[in-house]
């Protein structure tokens, strides 16, 4: 991990600083007045003079930098400028280059996964959503372990396989809900994880929780399990109320149902089921207000 501020300080600040040294030795400051004016040791300016210290070519070769240290140069050189004001020239550049610029593009080289995400500029975008993205899929990450780790839970995996879900607070499609790649499957008796969570990948269990979501629950995560009687029961007797539909039904069965849910009688997790169809499996959905909570309710059925 390596924040952009550290790109800062390791690429960009010794070119920088070195380039400004220079500029401000040809105007005939000395290395005690330049250390005055930069705020560093003697030491370090010869070291800068002497070219003892590390240079970014893409900062040496960038027109923008080199504007502004002949800028600052001349100020400081002249007494036109305060080096408070030198400071404020610099830290407006660093900004500028930034974003989607120079030092975005330093800072994804060192840290290559920041292009999956668009870069530095949804890093540091609080309207990205990328915090909430990644908040998503550690939920997951968390529930799944707590999952994969309880003994008998590949006894409840359906012939489809199995997937848990968690999607973002505003979600309208499949895009926004994250889930297993290729589902959870038995192997061996063992629950199986094939893949880091994702967002687009569960179509099937993600359009089940848009669904309930649509009729009114306030849930953001659900998880499929296989359906018989007991299971049913059993979370009932566990205090999650619970509803059957109509796989059959022409139009949204799972939002009608939940729609039709008695408002004075409903718990926070609940089940929807369907007992099965023409070339239909028998499912039970687990639903609920985040993964680890859906996960809580599953558990229930282990212990059993």
């Amino acid at each position: 991990m390596k924040f952009i501020e550290e790109v800062v300080v390791e690429e960009f600040l010794p070119t920088f600083r070195s380039m400004l040294a220079e500029a401000l030795r040809e105007r005939g400051l000395t290395q005690h007045e330049v250390a005055e004016a930069l705020g560093i040791s003697q030491s370090a300016v010869s070291k800068y003079a002497h070219g003892d210290v590390a240079r970014r070519d893409e900062v040496l070769e960038d027109e923008r930098v080199a504007e502004l240290v002949e800028h600052v140069a001349d100020g400081l050189a002249t007494g036109d400028m305060t080096r408070v004001q030198a400071l404020v020239e610099a830290e407006v550049l660093v900004r500028r280059l930034e974003e989607g610029d120079l030092l975005a593009r330093l800072h994804e080289e060192a840290m290559p996964e920041l292009a999956d995400y668009d870069g530095y500029a949804r890093i540091h975008d609080p309207e990205s959503g990328l915090r909430t993205s990644e908040q998503v899929r550690s939920s997951l990450r968390q529930a799944l372990r707590r999952l994969t780790n309880a003994s008998g839970f590949a006894g409840l995996i359906p012939n489809v396989g199995s997937n848990l879900v968690e999607c973002l607070p505003e979600a309208g499609s499949v895009d926004d809900v994250a889930g297993v790649p290729g589902r959870i499957v038995d192997v061996k008796g063992r629950a199986t994880v094939p893949g880091d969570p994702e967002f687009g990948v569960s179509e099937h269990v993600a359009n089940v929780l848009l669904s309930a979501r649509k009729g009114g629950a306030d849930v953001r995560a659900a998880l499929n399990v296989r359906y018989d009687k007991q299971i049913v029961a059993d979370l009932e007797a566990a205090g999650y109320d619970a509803i059957e539909f109509d796989p059959d039904a022409p139009t949204d069965p799972i939002r009608e149902a939940v729609a039709s849910r008695d408002p004075d009688d409903r718990s926070a997790t609940f089940v929807c089921y369907q007992t099965g169809g023409f070339g239909i499996e028998p499912i039970t959905y687990v639903l609920g207000p985040d993964a680890d909570s859906v996960v809580t309710a599953v558990k229930t059925l282990l212990g059993r």
